[in-house]
């Protein structure tokens, strides 16, 4: 494997831009002039299950290297007005979603552990108020460990969160510091072993590999420290640097970053050490035990992806709410606004859903998204039922795509076995390559997205 991610032939021909596909058409594709109605129709359209994700946008500290939708402040305050206007939000959505009941709850950022208690029990006061939950209803929240101490987790736990996920990205001091981000092993072990304690299902830590000065001596260490914590999931993602688009992203110098050999080199040690160390590779860039229902979902082949990464949760109406979150009902996806001065004007002017951006599905994109989804989840197509479900000749439907996929056939990135089109160890740190020859807007759309490696 060592040598199929330093094959240098593969890197030149095939690190481009392309999209991460949490969605097919992606989120770049979204068009204004996007009516609310049309959400709350497919809200109305869908069977009753929901799953619900909330944005928090606030952090105390910039990290350089983000590029997630953040709202750098000190001032505790301003959460108050975002709740008041997340409470505007709910209740607009309220009628469209009572009949249903909330599966999954996930909390992301910015740094949902921003908020303080006040602000954490009235939010989830909100959210049981104006949504129906099961009581064993699945919540989670993204922490980072800078903002959490044991009293907040023990509230966490309290409000019926049982999924953590702590943001490690990387124990090295230089590059905790030059991505100015500096948070010690000892801080994230006391979390996870409080974690442990208080009795949370699953504990999750993220990893980003690509970032400044991250080199494969040190990065060993990283990873030996993460295995050492035990935890059942781990996500490690690419960083992908766009100083054009992320202001912050300027401050990191050039020279520190990895080349895209090295950095492969890194993806493929991660794989190796943790894979060595009892972790299954699920789809592109998460690890799960061998017990975890991630794991168990993909042998199934009925893992799934969505705005928030891999998931097992088959549910057709993920709800965002907060500024910049994304939904999916059924053949329908928006976006909220991007910028809180237009979230909370549409919210508190208006009064009106503050969806900036949005579209329907068509046919083709669905059949497109079906197939894209079954790729990156389990690394194999079967063509025939896949045609079946959507009685379509598959030959003749995708014969553009299948001449573009052709390169990636002669490299040995997938192969036929019969009816099944299969994405080889070769293949894939490649499948997005492989998915993006099935993707009918890429060629107009590929300046606007990261490099693969």
């Amino acid at each position: 494997m060592m040598t199929t991610f330093r094959d240098e032939a593969l890197i030149k021909k095939y690190n481009v831009k392309g999209p991460r596909y949490t969605s097919y058409p992606t989120a770049l594709l979204l068009r204004s002039g996007f009516a609310p109605e049309r959400a709350l129709q497919a809200l109305a359209d869908t069977g009753p299950a929901l799953s619900l994700y909330l944005h928090v946008p606030f952090c105390r500290e910039l990290c350089y290297y983000c590029g997630c939708n953040k709202v750098i402040s000190r001032d505790q305050s301003k959460a108050d007005r975002y709740l008041d206007a997340l409470a505007t939000e709910m209740a607009l959505y309220q009628p469209a979603c009572a009949a249903k009941q909330v599966h999954q709850l996930h909390f992301g950022g910015g740094t949902p552990t921003y908020l303080d208690e006040a602000q954490l029990r009235r939010l989830m006061q909100l959210l049981r108020q104006h949504f129906q939950f099961l009581p064993e209803a699945e919540l989670s929240i993204e922490i980072d460990p800078r903002s959490c101490d044991v009293d907040k987790l023990r509230l966490l736990r309290e409000l019926g969160f049982s999924r953590v996920s702590f943001g490690v990205q990387d124990f090295d001091l230089q590059v905790q510091q030059t991505i100015n981000r500096i948070q010690p092993y000892s801080m994230v072990e006391t979390l996870v072993n409080a974690a442990r304690e208080l009795q949370f299902c699953s504990v999750n830590l993220d990893l980003v590999y690509g970032l400044p000065h991250q080199a494969a001596e040190t990065f060993s260490q990283t990873l030996a420290q993460v295995v050492t914590l035990d935890p059942d999931r781990i996500s490690l993602f690419s960083y992908a640097h766009l100083p054009e688009r992320f202001a912050a992203q300027r401050k990191i110098p050039d020279a520190a970053l990895p080349g895209a050999t090295e950095k492969l080199g890194l993806l493929a040690l991660a794989m190796d050490h943790l894979q060595q160390a009892g972790f299954v590779a699920i789809g592109m860039d998460h690890f799960a035990k061998t017990t975890d229902p991630l794991t168990q979902a993909q042998q199934a082949h009925q893992l799934t992806r969505n705005f928030q990464g891999y998931s097992v949760d088959a549910c057709d109406a993920l709800l965002g709410l907060g500024v910049s979150a994304i939904s999916q009902v059924g053949n329908v996806i928006w976006q909220q606004q991007k910028e809180l001065k237009g979230y909370y004007q549409a919210l508190e002017q208006q009064q009106v859903l503050a969806i900036d951006k949005g579209l329907t599905l068509s046919r083709d994109d669905q059949i497109r998204a079906d197939l894209i989804a079954r790729i990156m989840c389990n690394f194999v197509l079967d063509t025939q039922a896949l045609a079946q479900q959507w009685q379509i000749n598959f030959q003749d439907y995708f014969a553009g795509s299948l001449a573009q996929l052709a390169p990636c056939l002669d490299d040995g990135l997938v192969r036929w076995q019969g009816d099944l089109l299969e994405v080889t160890e070769r293949g894939r740190p490649w499948v997005r390559i492989i998915a993006a020859a099935f993707d009918a807007y890429l060629l107009a759309q590929q300046h606007s997205y990261s490099k693969v490696i």
